[in-house]
Formats: structure tokens, sequence, C-alpha cells
């Protein structure tokens, strides 16, 4: 039986230290209570704060931890949940679960949640590694943690003996994830089918809108509010340049210097984004989406839109849209 210890910690949502918990917990045993068939439980499971005391989240619960980290002589797997969104809060508020975290690290496996993630990069686990966390705070993650290969489009990363999920109920992918990499599928399958889960997803771009960097290159804003506004339609970009008083080499060098995206990629980025508010509330064709949001070959779309969002246009709809 595996030892888990799963961190509690102040200010994010109970739901990331809760899930691990309770799917760990569940493990083994609650299928065969459910149908009969022997029970063998996998995980023993407790609740740590740095000292002991109880931690209060976002919401309006207080959750009161087993032991300390300081009562914690071995453990086989260490689950550190969300504390926030704010990157460099997280970091300032729990410097002394990075520091336990940086000396346990050699001898257990950690696994890390959402913005729990940014714990284990600040420990310094994930340095030259692959690494995901919430797709709302990678930019900032890469700003702080440069040596890190962020692939925020995955929901669930391993590196060696490093596990990270994404987005919060990411927790839910990355524990049965966990439990099929230390107990095997079948374990896995029936804990979800259990608990009524699916197995675990391997991708959070389709959940993932990017914001717009912020900059201050104001003719590149103006293009932007133009592409913002014109970007159904059929755009030259050459044209857009002389809009903005720029050679289009100039433009296209300045608007990736500011935005990130060369200017053709941003602007299939606004058409998709478009694309997916329509599929999420219209119950418009796929054909009639595509040529809405600026494309005439609708295979190209359908491509293009599994690209940024890892599923087809009909999937997508399926998944997010108004019910007929």
């Amino acid at each position: 039986m595996l030892d888990v210890t799963v961190v509690l910690l102040a200010g994010g949502l109970p739901s990331t230290s809760m899930i691990p918990l309770e799917i760990f917990a569940c493990a083994g045993s609650f299928w065969g209570a459910l149908t009969g068939a022997p029970t063998e439980p996998r995980f023993r499971v407790r609740t740590a704060t740095v000292d002991g005391k109880t931690r209060h989240s976002m919401v309006p619960v207080g959750l009161e931890p087993t032991v300390s980290l300081a009562d914690v002589k071995r453990t086989d797997l260490i689950v550190v949940p969300t504390a926030g969104i704010d990157v460099d809060s997280v970091r300032r508020e729990n410097p002394e679960l990075i520091a336990w975290l940086r000396a346990r690290s050699s001898a257990t496996a950690v696994a890390g949640v959402c913005s729990g993630v940014v714990l284990l990069a600040a420990a310094g686990l994930l340095d030259g590694c692959v690494a995901t966390t919430h797709w709302g705070i990678v930019d900032r993650c890469r700003q702080v943690f440069p040596n890190v290969d962020w692939q925020p489009d995955r929901l669930v990363t391993e590196a060696g003996n490093v596990f990270c999920g994404g987005g919060v109920y990411a927790a839910i992918d990355l524990s049965l994830y966990l439990v099929e990499h230390y107990c095997g599928h079948g374990v896995a399958l029936e804990t979800a089918k259990a608990l009524l889960l699916e197995t675990p997803r391997t991708s959070q771009a389709a959940h993932a809108y990017q914001l717009p960097r912020a900059h201050d290159d104001e003719p590149i804003r103006e293009a932007q509010r133009w592409l913002l506004l014109h970007a159904h339609e059929a755009v030259d970009l050459d044209t857009l340049a002389a809009k903005v008083a720029m050679s289009p080499r100039n433009f296209a060098r300045r608007f990736k210097s500011a935005t990130g995206e060369a200017p053709l990629a941003y602007l299939h980025r606004l058409r998709i984004d478009r694309a997916r508010r329509e599929l999420e509330s219209q119950r418009r064709s796929i054909e009639e989406v595509s040529r809405d949001v600026g494309y005439q070959d609708v295979a190209f779309f359908r491509q293009l839109f599994r690209r940024h969002t890892g599923i087809a246009p009909r999937e997508y709809r399926a998944r997010f849209g108004v019910r007929p």
C-alpha cells in the first residue's frame, strides 16, 4: 500500500485537495463495495499543513489536517493543490512548503495541480522538464520559471517522479492518471466507473482562451483593434501594414515583438475564437460557421480548429454548445 500526503493550503480551492483524497481513498475498494468484487485498498492517505493547523480556502470551507509536515517521516507521493491564482503571491506565501518539497523530492514523487505547480517550479523540481499548469497563469509562469518547458495545452504531464495537472478539475485527471501509474489500468478504470468519472483527459486546449499580451506599441494596438472588428472579412495584411504607416516587413516584426504572434497566426486565432463562441451559442451548421468567421474552405477550417482546440468543431459543439 502506497502512502500519499495531500497538502492543504490557504487561499485555493478545496476541491484540488479533496478530489485526490477521495480518488486515492476509493482506489481498489469502492468498486468492490458496489459490485461485490474483492476489495484491496491501494493507498493510505493523510492530509498535512506546514504547522498542523486548519487552512481556509477561497470558499467558506476550513480544511483541518491530520498531521503537520514535520510529522511526515515517510511518504511515497506528495500532492500539492491550488493556492490562489497570483503566481507571485503563491511563491511568497509558501516558503516553508517550497523548502520542504525541495528536501523531499529526491526520494518522493510529487504532484501539483493548477497553481500548486508553481510551488514545484519554485522548489526547482521542474527545471529542464515538461510541465503544465492552468492556461490562465502560464504566461507569468514562463516569465518567472524560464527553465521549465511549459506545455499548457496538456492536462497532465509526467517528468521522472514529478507530475503536473493543468486546471482546477484536472485534479480528477491527474489523480486517475496516478492511480493508473501505480496500480494499472484496470484499477484506474474501476475507480473511474465507481465514481462516475471519465478516464483521464490529456488536453486543456479546448477550454483555453489566450488573453492578448499587454504592450505599449500604439500602431500595433491600432492594428489589433482593426483586426478584431474585421477578422471575419478578407484581410490583406500588407494593406493593414500600410494603414498603420509601416512596411509589411517592419509590421510583421513589430507585431510579433508586441503580441508574441505573427500577424497571420493572430488573425487565425481571432477567427477560431469567434467560431468557438458561435459553436457555443448557436445551432448553425459547421459550414455556415466556417464562412461566417472568414473561411470559405471548410476542410481547412476544420483542420485549423482542431489544431487550436485539440478537437473537431462538431465535438466542440457537443461538449460546450447549447442543447437542442
